[in-house]
């Protein structure tokens, strides 16, 4: 199965996403967490089937994403679930804090509605159709 879990407080951009995920037919399951305390609570809870890639965003209520991301990346249990930030900062600080804690890539979001859309269904076609993972049989 391939999950996402998305990460995103915007009820705009949550929805094009999805919609992308849903055109797209790459992500048989969305899972959404609006803020980055749910999102920690949903990767450190032990689940049948984890994600196969999250999309973070940065500027995230009660919990950032580059916190979110240092949690995942330094914990055994969840290092290897690929994390892409795709979020509206174009700040250098924020792209390098984010590779040298682990991100697996770093996308800006583009403000034009079908360039959105266009990025996310790249995002699944490369991370859940091209890329291979460990967890793969």
């Amino acid at each position: 199965m391939n999950r996402v879990l998305l990460v995103e407080d915007n009820p705009d951009d949550l929805e094009l996403a999805r919609l992308a995920f849903e055109r797209g037919s790459f992500a048989s399951a969305v899972d959404v967490a609006r803020d980055g305390a749910e999102a920690l609570d949903y990767l450190f809870t032990p689940r049948p089937e984890p994600p196969q890639v999250v999309l973070l965003d940065i500027k995230l209520p009660l919990v950032d994403g580059i916190d979110v991301l240092r949690r995942v990346k330094s914990d055994p249990r969840t290092r290897h679930i690929p994390v892409v930030m795709l979020t509206s900062s174009a700040q250098d600080r924020d792209l390098h804090a984010c590779y040298e804690l682990g991100a697996n890539s770093y996308i800006v979001k583009p403000v034009d509605m079908e360039q959105f859309m266009a990025a996310v269904n790249n995002i699944g076609v490369y991370w859940l159709g091209l890329n291979l993972t460990d967890t793969q049989s």
